[in-house]
């Protein structure tokens, strides 16, 4: 989903570059360049740590002065799920793309100031088994052993889940299935020294408080890897070669210095890259100091968070589900990613672990108003 602020700072920025050239341009949007935005509001709404739900609805584009001069196409057709020739497939492939986009719009289940409970379909559940964890993860890895060496298997498939907790436990479940041995790397961790930690003694916060911290965006102090493990890369390291947050890799070498891996997603599928290690800070301010840490920019990818699958397409999608979703648009998100109703299955559990079929969605009506 666009942030209108970005938009508002390159509005400003196009009318500075273009007012000694075209002063006519000055008070048009973005200096009288024609800009074209992209987005779904059914999907995840900006994330604003700790904001409430005015502060994210009025945080995205159509809150923005600038919805005013945009002129709005709609899209029509679901391009990510395959058609087959048959006529019983294109039924089947209608009937899903309409329960998606119920489900996006929030008009199943009773809604109640936005959230709704609604039960989902039987043939997308796993249930009635003695280990369920296990059934969801042979769904999405199915024969896994057979394919392990096939870099293509790796890209089209992946669990999500809501939160980081929840991708850790299943990362560490499916890294004990990989044989091999594990290799181990620590970060290295230290205070920025800035204005905002001037408050602090340097001894308060030791190296050892550090590797502690956990976030979205930069790896765990312990980065447990694998040779045939995928990963994400979780920085921006060489765009030309397609090495930019979100690409898909698979290992082959861990040494000391760098990692060797095959690039499985973008223009550069199958180019061995070498991955080196590097100073990251966490973008959230909910830690008590500002630090850095240096370590490979990559984590595990059997599974992830809902948020972070935005924008990929799936031809195995497993949403495991120990918890329900909490914000607007993370289940259409989670349903959307898979390219056929045949390639997804949810774990449901309830508050106390038995698996049921149905759960929790979210969506902000009000965000949708501004759209007609």
């Amino acid at each position: 989903m666009v942030h209108k602020f970005c938009f508002e700072a390159l509005d400003r920025t196009l009318k500075d570059v273009l007012r000694f050239y075209d002063t006519s341009c000055v008070d048009m949007p973005f200096g009288g360049k024609v800009v074209i935005l992209g987005g779904d509001f059914r999907q995840i709404l900006p994330v604003i740590p700790h904001s409430s739900r005015q502060e994210i609805v009025r945080a995205t584009i159509n809150s923005s002065y600038l919805w005013s001069h945009c002129h709005l196409l709609s899209l029509t057709k679901n391009m990510c799920l395959n058609c087959g020739s048959s006529t019983n497939n294109l039924l089947e492939v209608k009937e899903f793309s309409e329960w998606l986009l119920k489900i996006g719009d929030g008009d199943l289940g009773d809604d109640v100031d936005g959230e709704s409970i609604i039960t989902i379909p039987d043939e997308l559940l796993i249930k009635g088994s003695e280990d369920p964890l296990s059934e969801i993860v042979d769904f999405v890895y199915s024969n896994l052993m057979d394919n392990i060496l096939d870099p293509t298997f790796f890209k089209e498939r992946a669990i999500l889940t809501p939160k980081l907790s929840d991708v850790a436990m299943l990362n560490e479940h499916l890294m004990t299935v990989i044989p091999g041995e594990e290799r181990t790397f620590l970060s290295s961790d230290k205070v920025l020294k800035q204005d905002g930690n001037s408050s602090l003694e340097d001894d308060e916060i030791s190296p050892e408080i550090l590797n502690t911290f956990s976030c979205s965006g930069i790896p765990d102090h312990k980065l447990t890897l694998k040779v045939k493990v995928p990963v994400m890369l979780l920085r921006n390291i060489d765009q030309s070669r397609g090495l930019c947050n979100g690409t898909r890799l698979l290992i082959t070498k861990l040494g000391n210095h760098v990692v060797e891996a095959i690039v499985l997603t973008g223009s550069n599928i199958g180019e061995t890259v070498l991955i080196p290690r590097m100073t990251m800070s966490p973008s959230s301010h909910t830690f008590p100091v500002n630090f850095q840490r240096r370590q490979f920019p990559l984590v595990v990818l059997f599974a992830m968070t809902i948020n972070k699958s935005q924008g990929q397409s799936l031809s195995h999608v497993g949403i495991h589900l120990p918890r329900p979703v909490f914000t607007h648009g993370q289940l259409y998100v989670a349903l959307s990613r898979v390219k056929s109703r045949h390639g997804l299955k949810m774990l449901i559990l309830d508050e106390n672990g038995c698996v049921t079929n149905t759960t929790f969605n979210i969506v902000y009506k009000e965000v949708f108003q501004r759209l007609m």
